[in-house]
Protein backbone atom coordinates (compact mmCIF):
# COMPACT_ATOMS: atom_id res chain seq x y z
CA UNK A 1 0.00 0.00 0.00
CA UNK A 2 1.40 3.74 -1.21
CA UNK A 3 2.40 5.85 1.95
CA UNK A 4 -0.18 9.12 1.80
CA UNK A 5 1.29 12.08 0.59
CA UNK A 6 0.03 14.86 3.45
CA UNK A 7 -1.76 17.56 1.38
CA UNK A 8 -1.58 21.57 2.21
CA UNK A 9 -3.02 24.74 1.38
CA UNK A 10 -0.85 27.95 -0.21
CA UNK A 11 -2.32 30.96 1.85
CA UNK A 12 -1.49 33.39 -1.49
CA UNK A 13 -3.02 31.14 -3.87
CA UNK A 14 -5.48 29.18 -1.98
CA UNK A 15 -4.32 25.59 -3.98
CA UNK A 16 -4.14 22.47 -2.09
CA UNK A 17 -0.69 20.59 -2.77
CA UNK A 18 1.36 18.21 -1.22
CA UNK A 19 2.96 19.32 1.46
CA UNK A 20 6.92 18.93 0.55
CA UNK A 21 6.17 21.01 -1.89
CA UNK A 22 5.21 24.63 -0.25
CA UNK A 23 6.98 26.46 2.34
CA UNK A 24 6.28 26.36 5.89
CA UNK A 25 5.84 29.40 7.63
CA UNK A 26 6.61 29.36 11.42
CA UNK A 27 5.85 30.74 14.40
CA UNK A 28 7.65 29.61 17.37
CA UNK A 29 6.86 29.08 20.72
CA UNK A 30 8.87 32.75 21.87
CA UNK A 31 6.44 34.42 18.67
CA UNK A 32 9.10 34.51 16.33
CA UNK A 33 8.27 34.28 12.41
CA UNK A 34 10.50 32.71 10.21
CA UNK A 35 10.52 30.02 6.77
CA UNK A 36 10.83 26.36 7.88
CA UNK A 37 12.33 24.31 4.55
CA UNK A 38 12.77 21.00 6.10
CA UNK A 39 9.17 21.35 8.42
CA UNK A 40 10.95 19.98 11.40
CA UNK A 41 10.56 23.63 13.33
CA UNK A 42 8.72 23.33 16.75
CA UNK A 43 6.02 26.03 16.57
CA UNK A 44 2.38 27.23 14.51
CA UNK A 45 2.90 26.49 11.06
CA UNK A 46 0.94 27.49 7.74
CA UNK A 47 1.83 26.91 4.34
CA UNK A 48 3.32 28.91 1.10
CA UNK A 49 4.34 27.84 -2.44
CA UNK A 50 7.87 28.97 -2.87
CA UNK A 51 6.93 32.10 -5.13
CA UNK A 52 7.03 35.54 -4.02
CA UNK A 53 4.10 35.93 -5.60
CA UNK A 54 2.18 33.92 -3.37
CA UNK A 55 4.11 35.54 -0.31
CA UNK A 56 2.58 38.61 -1.75
CA UNK A 57 -0.88 37.84 -2.28
CA UNK A 58 -0.62 36.06 1.21
CA UNK A 59 0.77 39.86 2.46
CA UNK A 60 -1.82 41.97 1.02
CA UNK A 61 -4.58 39.22 2.35
CA UNK A 62 -3.17 39.38 5.53
CA UNK A 63 -3.61 35.65 5.74
CA UNK A 64 -0.28 35.06 7.82
CA UNK A 65 -1.55 37.07 9.99
CA UNK A 66 -4.67 35.56 10.34
CA UNK A 67 -3.61 31.78 10.35
CA UNK A 68 -0.31 32.54 13.12
CA UNK A 69 -2.76 34.47 15.20
CA UNK A 70 0.10 37.30 15.31
CA UNK A 71 0.79 40.36 13.82
CA UNK A 72 3.53 40.94 10.89
CA UNK A 73 5.72 43.59 10.48
CA UNK A 74 6.92 45.03 7.12
CA UNK A 75 10.74 43.67 8.60
CA UNK A 76 9.13 40.24 8.80
CA UNK A 77 7.63 40.28 5.49
CA UNK A 78 11.12 42.15 3.70
CA UNK A 79 13.00 39.11 5.81
CA UNK A 80 10.70 36.16 4.55
CA UNK A 81 11.00 37.37 1.01
CA UNK A 82 14.67 37.58 1.21
CA UNK A 83 15.01 33.87 2.63
CA UNK A 84 12.47 32.79 0.33
CA UNK A 85 14.01 34.61 -2.78
CA UNK A 86 17.68 32.85 -1.28
CA UNK A 87 16.38 29.28 -0.96
CA UNK A 88 17.26 27.21 2.07
CA UNK A 89 19.15 29.41 5.20
CA UNK A 90 22.11 28.24 6.83
CA UNK A 91 20.49 27.81 10.26
CA UNK A 92 17.05 26.27 8.91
Amino acid sequence: MPKKIPIRQCLGCREHKPKNQLIRVVRSPEGELSLDFRGKKPGRGAYLCPSADCLARARKSRAIERALSTPVSPEVYAALDEQMRAGEPGDG
